[in-house]
């Protein structure tokens, strides 16, 4: 049974679901809440590189990823720009801009970093809502293109934009696999367990943590312009700090240095946000008390604290096979 539930076959059915969720479920407000929860899973994705594996929380994350979405609504909107193209160059931008800032954050360690960040953020907050000449501040950004057709397939239903959102989602996690099990990757946890011990063995903590900061604010990028061509209109609130704190929550809940967290998370916690709707701002008071003993119990997440569950159950079956091992060997001899 073990070897039929596996992460491969895992993986293989969770994408099946996905994939039919829009056939089997025929409710337009699902198939929105879906894609929505799917965009901001990319944007968790990176937050996690830098936060989870390489252990740098960085609180600008709402930033970059309204940095992505403004990028492509000016773009599309104003310079009239084919929405393919506005879409790679938002990646870009907002990486060249990452790359800028993570030259200078990371020269600071810890919380230092975080509240750096953090500052960035909000920054970058003000700066989209007082520069109306170009962001046109409080009143937003409308009219944002949907995504250009790609030969006959045109992306104008919700159903299109879902598996379009699917598809940059699935590439994102094989990503992020691929980089977390490579040579990179191991350096970037070296880098988060404990980077001094990291330098001593040569490796260049500065050039591997901008690395990943960079990587981060390019998912973070892609999530936000996917954001904006799917709402179709972004305002400064896209970046306000807040943003930021609820990818945090998607990802402690999720599991925090881990592969699938960041989409079990996300998934979790929208689902539960719009089951409790009719709550209103009185949800949070569930919320909070859920999310402190889930951080308490389960530090890790839920994936967290499943795998470490799994390596006791795991120690504790070898514990007894020794054992079992060690009573017939005495029988023998006696």
């Amino acid at each position: 049974m073990s070897h039929i539930i596996n992460g491969r076959n895992s993986i293989i059915v969770l994408l099946l679901v996905a994939v039919l969720f829009p056939l089997l479920i025929d409710n337009q407000y699902y198939l929105h809440v879906l894609t929505l929860a799917f965009i901001f899973t990319i944007a968790v994705y990176g937050l996690n590189i830098i936060g989870g594996y390489t252990g740098q929380l960085s609180l600008a994350h709402a930033g970059f990823f309204a940095i992505g979405a403004y990028s492509l609504g000016l773009l599309t909107v104003k310079a009239e720009m084919n929405f393919w193209l506005a879409l790679v160059l938002a990646c870009v931008i907002t990486t060249a801009i990452g790359g800028l800032i993570g030259l200078i954050a990371l020269r600071t360690t810890e919380h230092f970093f975080a509240i750096y960040t953090l500052c960035v953020g909000y920054i970058i907050y003000l700066i989209i809502y007082k520069w109306e000449g170009l962001t046109e501040g409080v009143r937003g950004l409308i009219g944002i293109p949907a995504p250009s057709p790609i030969g006959p397939i045109k992306f104008e239903t919700p159903i299109s934009q879902y598996y379009l959102v699917l598809f940059f989602l699935v590439l994102v996690i094989f990503l992020v696999k691929r980089i977390i099990e490579s040579l990179t990757g191991r350096t970037y946890i070296a880098i988060r367990n404990s980077e001094e011990l990291a330098q001593t063995i040569g490796i260049a903590t500065m050039k591997h943590k901008l690395v990943s900061f960079i990587l981060s604010t390019f998912f973070a990028g892609l999530g936000g312009a996917l954001y904006a061509s799917f709402i179709r209109f972004i305002g400064p609130d896209v970046g306000y700090t807040n943003v930021v704190f609820d990818m945090l929550m998607y990802l402690l809940v999720g599991g925090i240095g881990t592969l699938s967290g960041p989409l079990i998370g996300t998934l979790l916690i929208v689902w539960l946000s719009q089951s409790l709707q009719f709550l209103q701002d009185y949800r949070m008071l569930l919320f909070g008390p859920l999310l402190v003993i889930l951080i308490i119990y389960y530090p890790y997440g839920i994936v967290g604290g499943f795998k470490m569950w799994k390596a006791k159950r795991d120690a504790k079956k070898r514990q007894v096979i020794i054992n079992q091992s060690i009573n017939q060997v005495s029988v023998k001899e006696e």
